[in-house]
């Protein structure tokens, strides 16, 4: 939630005190803006998209399997290495 407390921090700043806008961002106009950030600020939006994705229980159990398969992964490469070099 910090990549979008950062994106609400910067808009503030161009929003007088006394004014109350209610606005809302279509999907491909937050999308257009992106390469506009610094590379910070592109890894705290990932960091608040990768937060929301994994509070769904699926996508959570999903990055689960997928990191348990690299780790798999990993250990027969380093398997294969240890038996081509010895």
């Amino acid at each position: 939630m910090r990549a979008f407390a950062l994106l609400i921090e910067k808009v503030s700043a161009t929003v007088s005190p006394d004014r109350r806008y209610n606005f809302s961002v279509s999907a491909s106009e937050i999308i257009k803006e992106l390469p506009k950030l610094s590379e910070a600020e592109r890894r705290a939006v990932r960091e608040g998209l990768l937060e929301i994705a994994n509070q769904d229980p699926d996508v959570a159990l999903c990055n689960q399997a997928a990191l348990e398969g690299a780790l798999i992964l990993d250990r027969m490469e380093e398997e294969d290495a240890r038996r081509q070099s010895g």
